[in-house]
C-alpha cells in the first residue's frame, strides 16, 4: 500500500505513527522494508552525510539529489522532502517553485517547512496547489542563529502559548501533520490534544501522535554526540570499525582474497 498524506493524517487517534529519516536509495529501501509509513529526507543530511556543522549550508540541489535517491529506493512509504534554509523564506513564490521541484524532479510526495504562523501563507499556497505540507515548530534548526542554539523550546508559559498558537495556525493553513521538536512532554501532549492533525514528536514526549528519529542515530552509527531524545536500537559503530579493521588486516596478510573469492 502506498502511503499518502491523507492516509497518514487519518491515523490520528487510531495508531501511533513511526517516521524515520533517510538520505539515499539504500536507507530509503531499508526503512520501507520495515513498513515505516513515512520517510523524511531531512536537511539533517547536512551533518549526517555531507559533513556540515549545521543544516544551514544545505542547498536545494543537494536536497533534490538526495530526495530523488530516496524516492528511487522507496515503494510504499510517504516520502517527505525537507525544504532547506532560504529555499522558501524569501517569498511564497520562491517556496512554491522550489516545493514543486521536489515533487516534479525528485519524486517526493510532500514537503516539510519550518515555522508556525509566519508560514501560514506559504502552507496555504502549497496545499491549494496540490503539495501536501508537514509543518515543524518548536526547535527549528534553520533558526538556530536567532534562537542561540539547540535549546528546548516552550519552557515558559509565554513560549508555550506562542507554540500553541503556531500549531493551530499550521493546522488551519492546511498542513497534514506537524513535527514538534524539543518541547516539554506536557506541552507536546497539550498541543497534540488540541489539534485534529497528527503531531510527530522528536524530543517532545510520548503524548505525541507519532515519533521521528534520525536513521544514523537510531542505529548507533553517529560519530558525534547525539541528543538526549535519541534511543539507540543498535550500536553499529564498533561492529563496522571491527569489520573494516579485519578487512585491512587480511589484505595486508594476503588472506583476502582466498580461493572462494577468486574466479
Amino acid at each position: 500500500m502506498k502511503w499518502t498524506a491523507s492516509k497518514l493524517r487519518a491515523l490520528k487517534g487510531e495508531k501511533k505513527i513511526a517516521m524515520l529519516t533517510a538520505y539515499d536509495a539504500l536507507t530509503g529501501s531499508l526503512v520501507d522494508e520495515a513498513d515505516v509509513p513515512a520517510v523524511l529526507v531531512g536537511d539533517s543530511l547536512g551533518m549526517t552525510v555531507l559533513g556540515y556543522e549545521t543544516t544551514l549550508p544545505v542547498s536545494m540541489e543537494e536536497m533534490l539529489h538526495h530526495t530523488a535517491a530516496v524516492s528511487r529506493g522507496v515503494e510504499n512509504a510517504l516520502v517527505i522532502a525537507d525544504m532547506p534554509f532560504m529555499s522558501y523564506q524569501p517569498s511564497i513564490e520562491m517556496g512554491l517553485e522550489n516545493a514543486g521541484r521536489f515533487i516534479k524532479e525528485a519524486g517526493a510526495d510532500a514537503v516539510k517547512v519550518e515555522g508556525g504562523a509566519v508560514r501560514s501563507g506559504l502552507i496555504e499556497a502549497l496545499v491549494s496547489n496540490g503539495i501536501p505540507v508537514l509543518g515543524h515548530i518548536g526547535l527549528t534548526p534553520q533558526s538556530i542563529k536567532e534562537t542561540g542554539g539547540y535549546k528546548v523550546q516552550g519552557k515558559t508559559s509565554e513560549q508555550a502559548r506562542r507554540l500553541m498558537d503556531d500549531a493551530m495556525a499550521v493546522e488551519q493553513a492546511g498542513a497534514f501533520a506537524l513535527v514538534l521538536e524539543c518541547v516539554p512532554a506536557e506541552l507536546g501532549e497539550l498541543i497534540s490534544g488540541a489539534l485534529s492533525i497528527p503531531t510527530i514528536g522528536i524530543g517532545a514526549g510520548a503524548g505525541c501522535d507519532g515519533q521521528v528519529l534520525v536513521f544514523t542515530d537510531l542505529l548507533g552509527v553517529s560519530g558525534k554526540h547525539v541528543p538526549k531524545f535519541v534511543k539507540k536500537y543498535a550500536n553499529l559503530n564498533p561492529l563496522i570499525t571491527e569489520a573494516l579493521a579485519a578487512y585491512k588486516a587480511e589484505v595486508e596478510s594476503g588472506a583476502f582474497p582466498a580461493d572462494e573469492q577468486t574466479y
